[in-house]
């Protein structure tokens, strides 16, 4: 049964009700940024392994040096002079100091590193001048792991640090989920592929930038992405073009799915032994929407206008990638703006128009301000957009200073030219 014109939130969880995490694979630490971990990761060793100094200086006693001032300074004996990575079995009683550098290994005894600038650096002999690092500069064994501790979960989404830690651990071949392959599909005989731009300059051709947006799209969304071409607005081409997809996690389709004369794409997932579980949804652009089943994998049937097939794949598209890369959260998140400019809606349905967004309403939100005319083929302003501005279906006029939701997309969103700023 296919449903049609669910709001967009229904439409979401129609398409993810079904979708689940792809396999694992076992893969190197220095490919695993971005990867989704499938398999807790154990640490052998307990972080940091040893008692060590947290800065250059010299390892005492705290009681020795209590009341150290450049007016009472405390001298004591240097015993011995610690490296990073060197261990130094010699105790170090009360009345002594040792030279120690940042990461070294603590020797028995002493509870404190003073800093070296709170010193006269002496060699045999250390002039303490301030007892301020009393008990402090030390990092204690295991006070970042502990050994046989859980240090990271199934469903962690892999950045730097997760990367850094795993190596820490020893990690070296985590098991992530697989990265979902995902066809891509252009149709139209208007369109073209870069290598004939020749055609675009006559006036006979556009090339293809859904071909070349989706891919980029689904990279950035954790995906791999697998060309399949434009396919010429004939059945029978489409589903030649349509049967590379097999094998493929998710097929994405741009065009062809709304009610014109030549939008095939629908019957031919159908004739393909494809299902259309849900055709149209209530928002703008995008509504004309195909969604369903194709050898076995989802398939999503995109407009064809450029701006409404990157909106609808923002919104769907996105959220299908990441979750069968094992997202746990799938979709972007959304903030709090203020309304810049005054919207007049065309028709009652959730609008996603594109915003950019800058200063501050006195209140701590960010200001949304329109990109421009919001033609579904202004590719532009899509370009240009921080966030998609979430405009409900009522009213209808929404006034400038309005409070609404924004989905923020990828970018320099608040950046600032200057250096904590």
């Amino acid at each position: 049964m296919t449903v049609t014109r669910l709001d967009v939130s229904a439409a979401s969880e129609h398409m993810l009700a079904g979708v689940r995490a792809l396999g694992t694979e076992e893969i190197a630490l220095e490919d695993a940024l971005g990867r989704v971990l499938a398999r807790d990761v154990v640490s052998p060793v307990s972080l940091p392994p040893w008692n060590n100094a947290s800065m250059d200086g010299f390892a005492v006693h705290a009681e020795d040096v209590r009341g150290a001032s450049s007016v009472r300074p405390v001298h004591l004996a240097v015993t011995s002079t610690i490296a990073a990575g060197a261990h130094s079995p010699r105790e170090v009683c009360r009345g002594e100091a040792a030279r120690i550098m940042t990461g070294a290994p603590l020797p028995p005894g002493p509870d404190t590193v003073i800093r070296v600038e709170d010193t006269d650096g002496g060699e045999s002999v250390v002039t303490i001048l301030d007892d301020r690092d009393a008990e402090r500069n030390i990092r204690l064994l295991g006070e970042d792991v502990r050994a046989d501790q859980v240090v990271m979960r199934v469903g962690t989404l892999l950045g730097a640090a997760h990367v850094g830690v795993l190596a820490s651990v020893g990690c070296a071949a985590p098991v992530v989920h697989r990265r979902p392959r995902v066809a891509i599909l252009a149709t139209g005989d208007e369109l073209v592929e870069l290598d004939r731009f020749s055609e675009v300059m006559t006036g006979a051709r556009i090339v293809s930038s859904n071909s070349y947006a989706l891919a980029a799209a689904v990279m950035q969304a954790g995906g791999e992405p697998v060309s399949l071409g434009i396919a010429p607005d004939d059945p029978v081409a489409l589903a030649r073009c349509l049967r590379a997809a097999e094998g493929c996690d998710l097929v994405l389709t741009s065009g062809g799915v709304s009610v014109g004369d030549f939008d095939y794409t629908r019957s031919v997932v159908e004739t393909l032994g494809g299902t259309l579980s849900l055709w149209r949804v209530r928002m703008r652009p995008g509504a004309p929407l195909g969604f369903g089943t194709l050898f076995g994998s989802p398939w999503l049937g995109l407009p064809g206008n450029p701006v409404s097939a990157l909106v609808t794949f923002e919104l769907f598209g996105r959220p299908l990638v990441r979750s069968l890369a094992g997202h746990a959260r799938p979709h972007r998140r959304t903030i709090a703006v203020t309304l810049g400019d005054a919207v007049r809606l065309g028709a009652p349905l959730t609008h996603f128009l594109r915003v950019v967004l800058e200063g501050d309403d006195g209140r701590g939100l960010p200001i949304a301000r329109l990109t421009g005319a919001q033609s579904s083929g202004m590719l532009t302003s899509m370009s240009s957009a921080d966030a998609l501005l979430v405009v409900p279906p009522s009213p209808q006029d929404v006034p400038a200073g309005a409070t609404l939701r924004a989905l923020v997309l990828d970018g320099d969103i608040g950046g600032s030219a200057r250096f904590l700023e």
